[in-house]
């Protein structure tokens, strides 16, 4: 079915916005209704709740600790307070030491 741009208007402020068609087919495709909101309304409401999208549960930045590669002496952070009793890697030391993952 060809979709075509359609004009409506937004729920939260009144302002008319156009669906595009590439809007109207992906919405289709997720199973969604038309949006009761413009896309402005839309990120704002987002950002009302702390972002969205899947994972994170808006919990905001995470804290990060300064610490100094076992391996190669080089300044980085990592998103732990290390205890003292175990090696702390920087990113590409820890891809080279940690054990393959089995899935």
């Amino acid at each position: 079915m060809p979709y075509t741009d359609r004009t409506l208007t937004c729920g939260d402020c009144s302002q008319s916005f156009t669906f595009t068609a590439d809007d109207q087919e992906f919405f289709a495709g997720k199973g969604y209704t038309d949006p009761k909101r413009c896309p402005d309304c839309r990120q704002a409401r987002k950002a009302e709740r702390g972002g969205g999208g899947g994972g994170g549960g808006g919990y905001g930045p995470r804290q990060m600790f300064p610490v100094t590669c076992s391996e190669c002496n080089v300044e980085t952070e990592v998103p732990f307070q290390p205890r003292g009793d175990r090696p702390v890697y920087c990113s590409d030391c820890f891809a080279k030491v940690r054990p393959p993952r089995n899935f």
